[in-house]
C-alpha cells in the first residue's frame, strides 16, 4: 500500500443504487462512524492480500499480507484520534494504559479524509509516528488530533 492515495466515489451513481439524493450519500460518507464500514473494504478490494479482520472487535481492521495489523480510522471535522474505539464517544474515556496497549498491537493506521469525499485522500501511518507524536506531546493528552493539526503539522512529519 502506498504512503499516500486517493480513494474516489461516484455520488451520483452511489445516490441512484440507494434510491436516495446526493446529499444523502455525502451525509453518510463523511460521518466516521458510516463511511469506515465502506472505506475499509474498498482498501482491502483495492489492495489484493489485505484482508479484514475476522471480526469488529478484533482490534484492528485490516491485515497486510505479511500479517500487519492496521487500525483504519476517519479524519473528520473535528479530527482523528488514535486511542481504541471503546475509548470514544459519550461517557467514554481516555485511558492511557489502553492507548499504549494498543499500539502495541498494530503496526499503524490507514487514515482516510471522508471530510473531501468524493476524492477521500488516504494517508499510512505506520504506528511508530504515533508514539513519537504522543511522547512529543504533538497530540493531545487524549491521543486526538485535529484535523488542521494533523494536515499542517503532522502528516510532514510521517516517516515509514
Amino acid at each position: 500500500m502506498e504512503d499516500k492515495f486517493y480513494i474516489s466515489f461516484d455520488c451520483q451513481k452511489l445516490a441512484e443504487a440507494f434510491g436516495v439524493e446526493d446529499e444523502d450519500v455525502h451525509e453518510f460518507m463523511t460521518d466516521g462512524r458510516r463511511a469506515s464500514f465502506i472505506i475499509e473494504r474498498r482498501l482491502k478490494w483495492g489492495h489484493p492480500g489485505w484482508e479484514l479482520a475476522p471480526s469488529e472487535g478484533a482490534g484492528y481492521d485490516l491485515m497486510d499480507p505479511d500479517g500487519g495489523k492496521w487500525e483504519v480510522r476517519s479524519i473528520t471535522r473535528q479530527g482523528v484520534y488514535f486511542n481504541p474505539s471503546a475509548q470514544v464517544g459519550k461517557g467514554r474515556f481516555f485511558d492511557e494504559e489502553g492507548f499504549i496497549a494498543k499500539l502495541d498491537d498494530i503496526d499503524g493506521f490507514v487514515l482516510s479524509d471522508i471530510t473531501l469525499f468524493p476524492e477521500v485522500p488516504i494517508y499510512v501511518v505506520p504506528v511508530e509516528n504515533v508514539i513519537r507524536w504522543y511522547a512529543k506531546n504533538m497530540i493531545g493528552k487524549n491521543a486526538k488530533v485535529s484535523r488542521k493539526k494533523f494536515l499542517d503539522k503532522l502528516l510532514g512529519d510521517i516517516r515509514s
